[in-house]
């Protein structure tokens, strides 16, 4: 990755809670209406988004991938639309991390600072303020995951159990139920939380619930022949978001692969010890928060380092990448994937060619 644009990552890292401060401190004299419902917590909320601002610009800054903060600032705006702030309170609120941006780093980063923040504002602009909903009616299994996610939103589960099961015992395939009606049902969970509609508590308690009914679909999982290919999947230190990488695991052992999820928040030593002690043919990583890209990064490069012949192929996964197809060379992967199949053809191109 670019050595200034690391310098002018890291510089900003090092001063964020120091500018945080100050633009929370400048748009509360500024919008103090925007502030009150919040009360005493409204500095903390504050100096909370705006450090996650300075984050997603440090991260997409290491990664030379304006397009990562840019994103990052239309999901910002269906946030704020659902706690209803109002219209151009983030807009301001960039324009004053800006400046301080400028009056805190020295004068030759200012250029760079202003590009991406620039193009992140030029995207904001064009961005909806709430997001179509991830079950599309042209979906064929777009009703099952309608009722699905009635059920679990409702703490329904026993009820979101039997749609699963029955679908299956009557024939639905469970790659397309994880592919039709967990995927787009999490998203959709996502994008329900965006917009204010769902508590942290419920989506935690839904994807739970999801991964319960999945466990339940093992004796199908688990009966495919083995062909002799060895998976490892782990989410990068610090990732809690487990349930992709899950389903691609899942999907490896349906193609009768050997399959090694180690989980959420992988400590580096611990994939390394893990490659050591099993070896493999696919390592998949799964990176979901932009601000983890850099991580996947640093563990590719010990990957590399601790198997110079490179034989095993390393692949990529999660949120940013599907955002930045092309993000996957930045981090030093042989590729990417967006969803549970296509890493399964990703993996057989990739070993067929040795690429």
């Amino acid at each position: 990755m670019d050595t200034f644009q690391t310098e002018v990552s890291r510089a900003i890292l090092a001063h964020s809670q120091e500018i945080a401060e100050k633009v929370t401190a400048r748009q509360c004299a500024l919008q103090p209406d925007l502030w009150e419902p919040y009360g005493k917590l409204a500095r903390e909320k504050g100096i909370q988004d705006a450090n996650y601002h300075l984050l997603y610009l440090s991260e997409a800054l290491a990664a030379a991938n304006p397009i990562l903060f840019a994103d990052y600032l239309a999901w910002v705006k269906v946030l704020f639309a659902g706690l209803k702030l109002p219209p151009g309170a983030l807009e301001t609120n960039i324009a004053i991390l800006l400046e301080e941006l400028k009056t805190t780093l020295p004068a030759a980063m200012h250029p760079l600072v202003q590009e991406y923040i620039g193009e992140g504002l030029g995207h904001l602009a064009q961005a909806a303020s709430e997001p179509p909903s991830f079950i599309g009616e042209d979906q064929p299994l777009a009703g099952l995951a309608r009722e699905y996610l009635s059920a679990v939103v409702e703490g329904e589960r026993q009820v979101a159990s039997k749609l699963i099961l029955g679908a299956v015992n009557q024939g639905e395939q469970v790659k397309d139920i994880y592919l039709q009606v967990f995927q787009p049902c999490q998203r959709e969970l996502g994008r329900l939380w965006q917009t204010n509609r769902l508590s942290v508590a419920q989506e935690h308690y839904c994807t739970a619930a999801t991964q319960w009914i999945m466990a339940q679909l093992y004796p199908y999982i688990f009966a495919t022949a083995k062909t002799g290919r060895r998976f490892i999947g782990a989410c990068v230190g610090g990732e809690l978001h487990e349930m992709g990488m899950r389903m691609v695991a899942d999907f490896f052992e349906m193609e009768g692969w050997d399959t090694y999820y180690i989980g959420a928040s992988t400590p580096t030593e611990s994939i390394l010890q893990t490659i050591k002690e099993r070896g493999g043919d696919i390592l998949a990583i799964s990176a979901t928060m932009t601000f983890h890209v850099s991580r996947a990064a640093e563990l590719i490069d010990r990957v590399r380092a601790a198997t110079p012949n490179r034989e095993m192929k390393i692949m990529v996964g999660g949120y940013p990448f599907n955002i930045s197809p092309q993000l996957f060379q930045q981090v030093g992967a042989d590729g990417y994937a967006p969803d549970a199949q296509e890493a399964l053809h990703l993996a057989q191109r990739l070993i067929t060619s040795g690429a």
